[in-house]
């Protein structure tokens, strides 16, 4: 009996290694890890150190809610430029300009494009994360797919010796831009996000007493409330994000349908023509098709954040099948809800000069008054979009902590010591703060890297009060610098996959060791890949579709240009890539040597 007792208590509570060589209760970690995916982590080099929380409707929802593309046409700077508050971020600034550059029929045909754009760059990113499912993404695959004569060898790695071999240069130099790239990107995500969150505040502010006048610095302290409501939530209720992104999940379905059907059941109805035939050039340009080509990088920030989920990867369950499978299914549910969403929205615009005349500060809160004629259902309705789009800023703080967080992982960034710590979120907020705290039983979260990003945004949000204009450029750089992230990773898994240089495996246990980043040999293909040719011309059309795309997002929005309209994005996207690669020449080479091979 004793021996039954034993036994049953041992199967109950079964002790296991984790990260840090922790012992940890087995029977309460079963539901969120396995062996396959700690696997699919040394395969690549890295030891598993994050409780995987996250199933693939937790993720789903995740992913769903940070691109929340339904809402884009409600936030509060699309209000076809509203140039009286001065206060518009730089998400609205280009969404107005692709409804100035391309009229109705501009707005839906781009966002069309952009979607499907979207969609091949992704399915060839999410082979990717099936190969290597890493929360550092693409500067992790960049370093994995480069070619030989771009390595510079390791010569030790966790003290075994892999290669000597010293190649030229350039690859170690590439991998850091492209981190410093996507970081960037996340970083100004944040703040684009929170200062939407703003003004989306500001305007049912407004509805609700209309003497109201907002001001420069409200939007800031507005700015900072969400963030750090973010904060809170990624952190201290940071054990609860997978169920709340669930639950965001529901809100942001029903919700789609609670704004969409009193628009269009109760809104002015206008005719197919004047939505879908209707393009203007408003910008000054030669031509309506090549204003039709400027207005499109506002459609493209309706997708910013369609790579969070990979970023997210080291707390996934099965990360390398559930991984590519959310980030496709999120672009199609979410390119669903906003495209009807947009059709429904101009359809019952009504009269939009009467919009932009109206006494209203934001001028979609006059469409919205013409369409359901009470203010109290406006003031419900955007009500509820807040409530997403506080969801979204926990995804997005969530997203930008963990690839901050990776990245200095690898010593990418200076402070890498302090931000790579893992600290645990429980209930107990002192620990939350002990930033030298290890890796336990509860919930891991990289709290360092989240505070990190929350000082980022609050120094930069400052700017605002000073400079709208300043700001709008720095933040616009989540669309230039995640783009260009995008396509440096998609161009060299183009390369490989011409060439051949990624097999498929019988056994992935035994041949995916190769895909340790700076190893010779053929990459082997993740569990979750497009049969070719398929895969091959996907990932063609997403190169070309980047390119096309980057070229324009460097376009001001209108001729003539002026020190206010002038497009700044390529100099800060310059700046960036200078500053990394100063960071790199002058610093970083004698820490940083791409992705760290922490297991052998």
């Amino acid at each position: 009996m004793e021996g039954k007792i034993n036994d049953s208590l041992q199967s109950d509570v079964e002790m296991h290694t984790f990260g840090n060589g922790d012992l940890v209760d087995g029977g309460r970690r079963r539901h969120y890890e396995s062996q396959k995916d700690d696997d699919s982590l040394t395969q690549i080099g890295k030891k598993p150190v994050m409780k995987r929380k996250f199933g693939f409707l937790a993720i789903l929802g995740f992913s769903c809610i940070v691109q929340s593309t339904w809402i884009s046409p409600f936030i509060p700077a699309l209000s076809m430029l509203d140039c009286r508050s001065r206060v518009l971020s730089s998400p609205g600034r280009t969404l107005a300009n692709s409804y100035i550059s391309g009229g109705p029929g501009g707005l839906i045909f781009g966002f069309l494009l952009i979607w499907m754009g979207t969609l091949a760059v992704f399915i060839g990113l999410a082979e990717l994360s099936s190969i290597a499912p890493t929360s550092g993404g693409q500067y992790h695959w960049v370093s994995m797919l480069a070619p030989k004569s771009c390595f510079k060898g390791f010569s030790y790695v966790t003290g075994t010796k892999v290669q000597k071999s010293l190649l030229p240069i350039m690859s170690k130099p590439l991998t850091v831009s492209t981190g410093w790239l996507t970081v960037t990107g996340w970083q100004a995500a944040v703040m684009s996000s929170g200062y939407v969150s703003a003004t989306l505040i500001q305007g049912l502010i407004e509805v609700v007493k209309p003497s109201y006048t907002p001001h420069l610095w409200h939007g800031t302290l507005m700015m900072y409330s969400v963030v750090a409501f973010a904060v809170f939530c990624t952190t201290v209720l940071g054990r609860f994000l997978p169920k709340m992104e669930a639950g965001m999940l529901f809100i942001y379905i029903v919700g789609y349908f609670c704004v969409l059907i009193p628009i269009v059941w109760l809104g002015p109805h206008g005719d197919a023509k004047s939505v879908f035939r209707t393009f203007v050039n408003n910008g000054g340009w030669s031509s309506k098709t090549l204003s039709f080509f400027v207005g499109l990088t506002g459609n493209a920030f309706n997708f910013v954040g369609a790579d969070s989920c990979y970023h997210m990867s080291e707390e996934i369950q099965n990360a390398s099948r559930v991984v590519p499978r959310a980030m496709v299914w999120s672009l199609i549910i979410d390119g669903t809800v906003g495209f009807t969403m947009y059709i429904g929205f101009l359809f019952s615009a009504g009269d939009l000069q009467a919009a932009l005349d109206t006494d209203f500060i934001y001028p979609y809160i006059e469409v919205l008054v013409q369409a359901l004629q009470s203010k109290a259902g406006v003031a419900l309705m955007l009500s509820l979009i807040l409530l997403v789009d506080v969801g979204l800023m926990i995804g997005v703080t969530a997203a930008a902590s963990r690839m901050l967080w990776a990245f200095a992982r690898d010593r990418g960034i200076p402070g890498w010591r302090r931000i790579s710590e893992v600290s645990f979120a429980y209930s107990d907020v002192a620990t939350i703060f002990s930033l030298g705290a290890q890796v336990n039983s509860h919930t891991s979260v990289p709290t360092a890297a989240v505070f990190t990003t929350t000082i980022f945004s609050v120094l930069i949000g400052l700017i605002t009060v000073g400079s709208p204009v300043a700001f709008n450029d720095i933040i616009s750089l989540c669309v230039g610098s995640l783009y260009a992230s995008y396509l440096i990773a998609s161009a060299l898994l183009l390369v490989r996959r011409v060439q051949g240089k990624i097999k498929l495996s019988s056994a992935p246990e035994m041949e995916r060791r190769n895909n340790f980043p700076g190893m010779a040999g053929d990459l082997t293909w993740g569990p979750w890949r497009v049969p070719e040719p398929f895969g091959t011309i996907i990932n063609v059309i997403g190169v070309l579709y980047l390119i096309v795309l980057i070229f324009f997002t460097f376009w001001p929005p209108a001729t003539p240009t002026t020190a206010l309209t002038m497009n700044y994005d390529i100099v800060m996207l310059a700046g960036v890539a200078f500053l990394s690669s100063f960071y790199y020449y002058f610093w970083a080479y004698k820490t940083f040597n791409g992705p760290i091979i922490e297991i052998n």
